[in-house]
Parts: C-alpha cells; sequence; structure tokens
C-alpha cells in the first residue's frame, strides 16, 4: 500500500466563527449606511454584511449577534470582526470590548496520495455513508475527534466539522490510521 502523511496537503476553504458584541444593532440603519448588505427581515431576522477584504460575509443579527463565513483562518476572521466594529461605529454602535471570537467549523481540502476503494472502506469503517447512484463520494464520520470527511476514489477528500488546527490535524490522523486498518489485507 502507498503511504501518504496524515496532513494530506490539506487546505482550509473557509471558517465559520461567531461573536457577541454584547449590545443590540440597528439593521435598518445599518443596511440604509452600507451598499454592501442584504436585509430583507420578513425573509429572514439578520443581516449580510459583505466584506471586501478579507472576501467573506456577516450575518448580523439585532441582538450583536455575529456570524463570520468565507474567511481562510483565525487572523483573517479577526481583521473582518474589526471591519464590522468599525461599520458600526459609523452609525453611533460603539464597541469598547474586544470581542471573544469562536471558531464553529473549519472546512478543509486536501488529497491522500493514493486511490481509495470506497465501497471497500463503507463495510470496513464504522459511521459510513455510501451511495455512489445519489453522490460519487463516502460520507466518514469521525467521533473523536469529531469530523466528518467526504472521500473520493481519487484520494481527494474534504473535511468539516473541526474547531481548530489541532483537532484538524488529530483527525486525519485517526483517518490515516482507520483507512490503514481497513485496507490491510
Amino acid at each position: 500500500m502507498t503511504s501518504y502523511s496524515a496532513r494530506a496537503n490539506l487546505k482550509v476553504q473557509n471558517i465559520v466563527a461567531t461573536t457577541s458584541l454584547g449590545k443590540p444593532v440597528p439593521l435598518t440603519k445599518l443596511a440604509r449606511s452600507n451598499a454592501n448588505t442584504e436585509y430583507n427581515p420578513e425573509q429572514f431576522p439578520g443581516l449580510v454584511l459583505r466584506i471586501k477584504e478579507p472576501k467573506s460575509a456577516v450575518l448580523v443579527f439585532s441582538s450583536g449577534n455575529l456570524v463570520c463565513t468565507g474567511t481562510k483562518s483565525v487572523a483573517q476572521v479577526n481583521k473582518v470582526i474589526d471591519e464590522v466594529i468599525k461599520q458600526l461605529a459609523k452609525i453611533g454602535v460603539k464597541v469598547e470590548k474586544r470581542p471573544r471570537v469562536t471558531v464553529q467549523n473549519i472546512v478543509a481540502s486536501g488529497k491522500l496520495n493514493l486511490n481509495l476503494n470506497l465501497n471497500l472502506l463503507a463495510l470496513e469503517l464504522e459511521n459510513t455513508e455510501y451511495e455512489p447512484e445519489q453522490f460519487p463520494g463516502l460520507v466518514y464520520k469521525l467521533v473523536e475527534p469529531p469530523a466528518t470527511f467526504l472521500l473520493f476514489s481519487n484520494g481527494k477528500l474534504v473535511c468539516t466539522g473541526t474547531k481548530d488546527k489541532n483537532q484538524l490535524e488529530e483527525s486525519m490522523k485517526q483517518l490515516n490510521k482507520n483507512i490503514r486498518a481497513a485496507l490491510k489485507p
């Protein structure tokens, strides 16, 4: 069997993070003052604020809760939150204390240096879903650390559900170990 690294050339594609500003935000006022927004309270209670650099979108709720998506690092998340705070200052919402940011989900993609027999893996691994007529990838859920993988026969993969780099690396090591065990003759 071909050996491959646990990192599998992983590249973070998206980070979803949340925070609370600890004060209410007048969404209608924010929508009127900023062209990069979408706000339709009849459809959805939050306002979508698009940030150009780093390219991302932030859901802003009237409670002051924020959900940031589209960034590729925690440093970028912090930049985006700083930009939102600047935008809010322009409409009179002063945020004195830097809010604590919590990463909710990291999505990463990569490639294992081998082709995978998805039929065999579906039989040998627990917590899998594989219906090739519906979708060409195998869904594999790790319990510890918690992560969900989409595995493809060409070795490409997507990992979701981790909350930091250590969890991401640990889930890859566990995936590596489990695949090796499943493919042993």
